[in-house]
């Protein structure tokens, strides 16, 4: 969940440094050399952010794959866990080859988006599989009453445009990872008009949420996430109400990427804690072994 969150951040870095092309091919870094390699035309620090970025992607799939084997190693075998770590490892492939497209287009300002949005897929499955790994898998009850339940799942798509608001307003702003690229040619402040929208109408179902709250018998794990939900897409508002007036610095667009990332992971969370599948299933004991025989 941390590394698929950090592959997120670092491609903003990527972004705001104008590093998208510091590795102009894919796979290869440059032509005949999968690391970089001196270029006059290429600064050396863009390929390094950007190689970074790639080997990242590595890490990741590491990870994910030591995710399925522990999932695979679990006993009592535990099938709906060992499906959601398989979605990992692949996830990481498709992520790597959208990775790729994108830097074949010359960073095209829709790969780009649809690059980010990958990743918040991922990023929520992440923290679903975390929170699988925390719980039973007894048929589900929930601990919310079925309006909020309805509730969250318009939580959810809010998420979801919210988040495809922000790409394009990233698409038509300065930060395109490359200078050449093109932007979208839609006007910004409509762009930001529209993201703040839905910020605030995912501010409202949360509000909304958090009276019916009141009146059930929440959990402490949702109780948990829905506090951390409000604090944070309120942090997120501010700081893009912030970054938007003083000119988009880099550093503020790295910290809203951040930002977005644990976003989408307590709204996964607050999904997940809306309803009870029981505890962990206990190991099976050790068979004891046979008397020896004098």
């Amino acid at each position: 969940m941390v590394t698929q969150a950090l592959i997120s951040v670092t491609g903003s870095v990527v972004r705001v440094t104008g590093s998208g092309l510091g590795c102009p091919t894919w796979p290869e870094c440059f032509p005949g050399s999968m690391v970089p390699v001196a270029h006059p035309e290429v600064a050396t620090l863009h390929q390094v952010i950007e190689f970074g970025n790639r080997t990242l992607t590595g890490v990741i799939g590491f990870i994910a794959l030591g995710c399925l084997i522990a999932a695979w190693r679990v006993r009592p075998r535990r099938p709906r866990l060992v499906r959601l770590a398989l979605v990992m490892p692949v996830g990481v492939v498709v992520q790597a080859i959208i990775g790729g497209l994108t830097v074949r287009v010359d960073l095209a300002w829709w790969s780009v988006s649809v690059h980010y949005m990958a990743s918040a897929v991922l990023i929520w499955l992440a923290a679903y599989l975390y929170k699988a790994a925390r719980e039973g898998d007894r048929e589900r009850v929930l601990v919310i009453t079925p309006a909020m339940r309805r509730l969250l799942v318009a939580l959810t798509a809010v998420t979801a445009a919210m988040l495809v608001a922000g790409t394009l307003v990233t698409a038509a702003g300065p930060h395109g990872g490359d200078p050449d690229t093109p932007r979208l040619d839609l006007p910004i402040p409509r762009l930001v008009e529209v993201h703040g929208l839905l910020v605030m109408a995912y501010v409202c179902l949360l509000a909304v949420f958090g009276v019916w709250l009141r009146s059930a018998r929440p959990t402490k794990g949702l109780l948990r996430a829905y506090i951390a939900a409000c604090v944070l897409v309120l942090a997120q508002g501010a700081l893009g109400s912030v970054q938007y007036a003083i000119g988009v610095p880099a550093v503020l667009v790295v910290l809203h990427v951040t930002g977005s990332t644990l976003v989408i992971i307590v709204t996964a969370l607050l999904w997940g804690e809306s309803r009870y599948r029981g505890p962990v299933p206990a190991e099976p004991a050790p068979a004891a072994k046979a008397p020896v025989a004098a």
